[in-house]
């Protein structure tokens, strides 16, 4: 799948998405590039949620708002590895998943984080 085509499809996939849902986000972006996780370059993120956070008495993050980004490179590496992979499938999932991040950060929960971890935690186990 080109960069082209996996935009279009990203920002049809998010368009599916009621509104109520994206309460909140600032946006969706299709970036081009892979994503190594930081800690363990050998994962790749397929997406990121960025939250600012809350502003302090500073005055900090006004403005900045909060965003779902998509990696095309990373889900362009993991397609190489794969001939069956379901590129569709694979963004739903991980615009599911970014959205998931977002409207827990909304209610003040860190569940997905928490599983996030956990995730990450066997993965170094089992290496």
């Amino acid at each position: 799948m080109t960069y082209e085509a996996f935009a279009e499809t990203a920002e049809r996939l998010w368009d599916e998405i009621p509104a109520e849902y994206k309460r909140g986000l600032h946006g969706l972006h299709v970036l081009e590039h892979l994503k190594p996780d930081p800690d363990e370059p050998e994962l790749l993120r397929l997406g990121e949620y960025y939250d600012p956070g809350y502003p302090s008495v500073l005055g900090g993050f006004e403005g900045i708002g909060r965003h779902i980004a998509l990696f095309y490179g990373s889900f362009a590496a993991l397609a190489a590895e794969d001939p069956s992979f379901d590129w569709e499938g694979e963004i739903w999932e991980t615009l599911l998943h970014e959205l998931r991040h977002h409207l827990e950060s909304l209610a003040w929960r860190d569940d997905l984080v928490q599983e996030d971890m956990e995730n990450l935690r066997r993965y170094r186990e089992g290496r």
